[in-house]
């Protein structure tokens, strides 16, 4: 009889991800994991003391997947910025669970939006959009913030609904929101218009 394989924490974590990624955070459970390895419970025990350090470890794993995901260079793209919107939207399209997971799952319970802005991985967007519109780090971070409501709109709309999805009218919304942040940071528009 063969030996059986060795579990491993990375082989526990992976097989988390993928359920959470094909049914949803909620099915990860020690059982549901220890079914897919096909073993007992007890090696995913051994690593994680409780269903909860399962979820984090799966969460900050989404979190890279997303990051990598959004982040990934396009040599052919024109518009980095347009882009980056689209590629936020597509992630929820395509990876609905993942998405919740992130973004639908009260982890920032508590945490302004501010907050979120001061991750290490926007630094290089706010550093295009500092070049690309003539703005400061601080009005980077908000017009950011303009383009994230808006893009995070539509994306959770995506994320929770069977909808038709239409790049054109998207990238028009996305380009007026952009140019109409920008020119709202620079004190540039005419509130009395609205």
């Amino acid at each position: 009889m063969p030996p059986k394989a060795k579990i491993t924490k990375e082989m526990i974590v992976e097989t988390a991800f993928q359920i959470a990624r094909e049914e949803g955070a909620d099915k990860i459970t020690v059982r549901s994991i220890a079914e897919r390895l096909n073993c007992s419970t007890q090696p995913v025990l051994y690593y994680f003391a409780s269903i909860d350090g399962i979820k984090k470890a799966v969460y900050e794993k989404t979190d890279e997947f997303h990051t990598e995901y959004i982040m990934q260079e396009n040599p052919a793209c024109e518009d980095p910025f347009m882009e980056f919107g689209l590629k936020y939207i597509r992630f929820a399209m395509e990876e609905r669970n993942l998405f919740k997971l992130l973004f639908q799952s009260d982890v920032f319970s508590g945490a302004g939006i501010l907050d979120l802005l001061e991750s290490e991985g926007l630094e290089p967007f706010y550093a295009g959009l500092q070049e690309e519109a003539d703005l400061s780090k601080e009005e980077a971070k908000e017009v950011f913030a303009i383009l994230f409501i808006y893009v995070h709109g539509y994306a959770s709309l995506f994320a929770n609904n069977s909808m038709c999805y239409d790049e054109d009218k998207i990238k028009d919304g996305l380009a007026k929101t952009f140019y109409g942040a920008i020119g709202a940071v620079k004190g540039e528009t005419d509130e009395e218009v609205i």
